[in-house]
C-alpha cells in the first residue's frame, strides 16, 4: 500500500506510453540509429512469412499454453482483479489478459525476447501493452541481475527509457554471453533456404512444363526454294494457331497440314525431379525444433498418425516451460494492480491443466492408480 503512494509522490508514475510512440516518420531508421541484430530479426519474420508451417507452429504453441486463474487473499481483491484482467486494454484494439499473452508469447518465440509496459495514470493501472522488441536494445545494468532497456527518444537518439520499473521484459532460454534470448527459429535459416530453393524450383518447372509449348517441325522442305518454304511455314503456323485458339474456346478442331509434320512438346523429355524425400527430410528437422507432433501442423507422414503418451508428455513439458517463463510477468501485472488499488497484492497464479491425452485413457489410469492404492492399503492393514 505504501509502495503505490511512494511511486505516485516521487513522480515515477507515468501516463504516457513509452513503447507506443506517435512517431509516424516513414524514414525513421535513417535518423542515425540501426537496432542491434536487426538483420537476424528480419530473417525470423521472413521465415514465418515464407513457411506457413513455422507460422502455424508458433500460433499453436501460443494457444496450447492455455489460460490461468488468479487467487487472491480476500474476496474484494479477487473480484476487482478478475474484472481488470478481463477488460484491461492492451493496445491494437485488443482487450484482456489473454490477448496480451498471445502477443507477448508470439514475440517471445519469434525473437527470443518480449517486452511490455504497464500504463499508469492517476495512480491506477489503466492498461498493459506489448511492444516492438526489435526497436529496443538491452543493456546489462550495474548488477548482473538487472537489465536496462534503451529506446529512441524524440531526437532520434538511443537512451535508457525513463520508467524502467513499468516495463516488462522476458527472454527465452537466454545465454550467459548476452542478455538477449534465443529464438525458436535459431538454426532454421540454413535448412529453410534449401527448402525455399526446392519450392521455387518446383514452381519454375511447373510454370515451364505446365504451360505446354509445342515445337512444329515440317520435314521434306530441303528441295524447296526459300520463298516456297517460308510460305509453307506460315501456312502451317496459321493453321496451328487456329487449332490452339479453338481449343481454348472449347471447340475440337483437327490440325491439317501437307507433308511430314512432326509436333513435340518443348521440354517434355526432361523429367521433373522428385522432391518428396528431400522436402520431408528438411521438414522433419524444422518440425523437431518446434517440439510439436507433425500431424498437428497438417503433416500426415503415416496412415496411423496420432499422439503417443511420450509425445504428449514431451509437449506438455515444453508448454510448462513457456508458462514458467511468462509467469513472473503475469504476477507483476497482478501485484501492481492490487498495490495501486490499495489492496493486498499477494496472489497465486493457477494455470489450467494441459490435457493432450485421451479422456478415456486418463480415467482408466486414475482407476488403476486407485486400485493399486487400495490394494497396498489392505496389504499393510
Amino acid at each position: 500500500m505504501n509502495w503505490g503512494k511512494k511511486k505516485e509522490a516521487s513522480g515515477t508514475v507515468a501516463a504516457v506510453c513509452q513503447l507506443r510512440g506517435g512517431d509516424t516518420h516513414p524514414f525513421g531508421a535513417m535518423r542515425g540509429f540501426v537496432p542491434l541484430g536487426g538483420g537476424e530479426e528480419r530473417i525470423y519474420r521472413e521465415l514465418r512469412e515464407a513457411l506457413p508451417v513455422l507460422d502455424a507452429a508458433v500460433g499453436k504453441l501460443v494457444r496450447l499454453c492455455g489460460g490461468f486463474q488468479v487467487q487472491c487473499r480476500n474476496e474484494n481483491a479477487q473480484q476487482r482483479l478478475n474484472g481488470f484482467l478481463k477488460r484491461m486494454p492492451c493496445g491494437r484494439g485488443q482487450m484482456g489478459m489473454d490477448s496480451f499473452l498471445n502477443g507477448y508469447l508470439d514475440s517471445l518465440l519469434t525473437y527470443g525476447r518480449a517486452v511490455g509496459e504497464l500504463v499508469v495514470a492517476g495512480g491506477k493501472l489503466k492498461a498493459v501493452c506489448w511492444g516492438d522488441v526489435t526497436a529496443l536494445e538491452v543493456q546489462e545494468g550495474e548488477s548482473p541481475l538487472d537489465v536496462v532497456l534503451w529506446g529512441m527518444d524524440e531526437h532520434g537518439l538511443m537512451r535508457p527509457l525513463p520508467y524502467q520499473q513499468l516495463l516488462l521484459f522476458t527472454t527465452w532460454q537466454p545465454e550467459p554471453a548476452h542478455p538477449y534470448g534465443v529464438s525458436l527459429f535459431r538454426g532454421m535459416p540454413f535448412l529453410a533456404e534449401i527448402l525455399l530453393k526446392i519450392y521455387n524450383t518446383i514452381g519454375t518447372n511447373w510454370e515451364r512444363a505446365g504451360n505446354v509449348r509445342y515445337s512444329v517441325i515440317c520435314k521434306g522442305g530441303e528441295d524447296m526454294d526459300p520463298v516456297t518454304a517460308q510460305e509453307r511455314g506460315k501456312a502451317v503456323a496459321a493453321e496451328w494457331a487456329k487449332a490452339m485458339e479453338d481449343c481454348k474456346n472449347g471447340t475440337v478442331r483437327d490440325f491439317v497440314a501437307v507433308g511430314d509434320v512432326q509436333i513435340k512438346v518443348i521440354g517434355g523429355e526432361a523429367p521433373i525431379l522428385d522432391s518428396e524425400v528431400p522436402v520431408r527430410q528438411i521438414l522433419e528437422q524444422l518440425v523437431a525444433k518446434t517440439g510439436l507432433p507433425p500431424f498437428l501442423l497438417g503433416l500426415s507422414w503415416s496412415t496411423t498418425e496420432r499422439m503417443s503418451a511420450q509425445q504428449a508428455d514431451l509437449l506438455t513439458s515444453e508448454l510448462w516451460a513457456l508458462r514458467r517463463t511468462v509467469e513472473p510477468v503475469v504476477r507483476k501485472i497482478c501485484e501492481t494492480f492490487l498495490a495501486l488499488e490499495g489492496l493486498d497484492n499477494r496472489v497465486e497464479i493457477l494455470w489450467e491443466d494441459i490435457s493432450l491425452q485421451d479422456i478415456h485413457q486418463e480415467a482408466q489410469a486414475e482407476l488403476y492408480r486407485a486400485q493399486a492404492a487400495k490394494y497396498w492399503a489392505e496389504a499393510e492393514g
